[in-house]
């Protein structure tokens, strides 16, 4: 059982890597290798059938909490998209210069990714590159330094990415230590490929037209309706947290609730306007330009490592690692490695339950382990696209390819994260 659902889970990470060239949408391999783990493992798991099917309701309560916070996201983007809100930022960002541009749209990334979150960031700032850059590669390539900012920027906030949230929650780490002793090694994870690219690139970028979308044309917002959305909506996003800190509900309902004000205010907004207008600049509406393909590949990506985690294959590596290596760094650093392969959740939370919190030592509160953890996973799987929960939704909207990101952007997410993890390391002998 174990070999088969192994195989299977490579083969449909291959085609997934290799979506391009199948021309075959990353989207249906993953449901289908997603269903067919779960196949497999209920088969061939002694026919117990009835713990399978709690294995797959515990894992799909997880699953679906960062999917409708996904979509709750992502409507409000596209909400305020379709307000032309996205111009408040656009309009003011002047430089044409390649590296200066980099520069400023990777530090707005990395403390977004604080405030709100690496995904919630992730997602925002994939829709305002088509607004700043024309040519598809500098779009591209700057959602790939995206990505490895909005990660980085996640690892050293409680808040800020799902794996530090949950040491956060288990009391491995406290929020005020976790931001004193990762947010100088998350800096640097970030700063390092910036610093090598500024002796790399030359040029400037090219600026698309304004007023593309037939809809912007027909029927131009108004100065307070962009206002009124953009605000609303970055309010809305930034409540989640807050949310999240006061009621200790998970952070879809904050998002939900935030999309479900901005619905209502929304339609009172437009309430007088003919259903034609009205059509364009509603959530109904939007919700038809909701990328639904990148729902789906999340859906089966997860399906496909959840089912390895209940397999019992993730903790197998987990021990396999702890009797090998042994050295606590060397964990930590394999453990963000291997996230860049499958997600950092179950690895986070394999080491979670492998180490039990001491009173003292490296494994006690804000202790060496956990604090490096926060660091490794949350910016390790920046490696890979798909590494990530923020590479994930970042490869979906703007359709980068697996390949191209492996050649151009990998590279350089592995030298920010060898010097991060360097710098923790320095930083605790000093």
């Amino acid at each position: 059982m174990i070999e088969l659902m192994i195989l299977v889970f490579l083969l449909g990470y291959a085609c997934i890597a290799f979506e391009h060239p199948l021309k075959i949408d990353k989207a249906s391999t993953a449901l289908i290798t997603g269903i067919l783990c779960w196949t497999i493992f209920g088969l061939f798991y002694g026919f117990d059938t009835k713990f399978v099917y709690k294995e797959l309701q515990h894992h799909l309560v997880h699953i679906s909490e960062i999917l409708f916070f996904l979509l709750g996201a992502m409507t409000i983007v596209e909400l305020v998209d379709s307000h032309e809100g996205f111009s408040i930022i656009t309009d003011k960002i002047k430089t044409n210069s390649r590296i200066k541009l980099l520069w400023v749209l990777s530090f707005l990334g990395f403390f977004l990714s604080a405030v709100l979150d690496n995904l919630t960031t992730a997602i925002v700032m994939a829709a305002l590159l088509p607004k700043l850059i024309k040519s598809k590669d500098d779009i591209w390539f700057f959602g790939g330094m995206l990505i490895l900012a909005c990660n980085a920027g996640g690892a050293w906030s409680p808040i800020g990415d799902v794996t530090t949230i949950m040491l956060w929650i288990g009391g491995q780490v406290s929020a005020l230590s976790i931001i004193q002793s990762i947010f100088i090694p998350s800096l640097i994870c970030m700063v390092v490929p910036l610093i090598y690219l500024s002796f790399k690139l030359k040029g400037n970028i090219s600026r698309p037209n304004k007023n593309i979308f037939i809809e912007h044309i027909k029927h131009p917002t108004t100065s307070f309706e962009r206002n009124f959305v953009f605000f609303g909506g970055v309010l809305g996003l930034l409540f989640v947290p807050v949310f999240k800190t006061i009621t200790h509900l998970p952070p879809y309902m904050g998002m939900l609730l935030s999309l479900g004000v901005l619905w209502l205010a929304t339609e009172l907004l437009h309430r007088r306007k003919n259903i034609d207008v009205k059509s364009s600049l509603s959530v109904v509406g939007v919700l038809k330009k909701v990328d639904t393909p990148t729902i789906f590949f999340f859906l089966g990506i997860l399906l496909a490592v959840s089912s390895l985690q209940s397999s019992g294959i993730l903790n197998s590596v987990a021990d396999y690692l702890d009797n090998t290596l042994g050295n606590i760094y060397v964990i930590n650093v394999v453990i963000g490695l291997l996230s860049a392969i499958v997600d950092n959740v179950p690895l986070v939370a394999g080491a979670m339950g492998m180490y039990p919190i001491s009173d003292s030592g490296v494994f006690a509160q804000d202790g060496i382990f956990w604090e490096f953890l926060a660091y490794c996973a949350g910016t390790g799987g920046s490696v890979l696209i798909i590494g990530s929960a923020a590479g994930v939704a970042v490869m979906g909207i703007l359709k980068i390819d697996f390949i191209w990101y492996l050649k151009k952007i990998s590279f350089l997410a592995l030298l920010g994260y060898v010097y991060g993890a360097l710098s923790y390391i320095l930083l605790g002998l000093i």
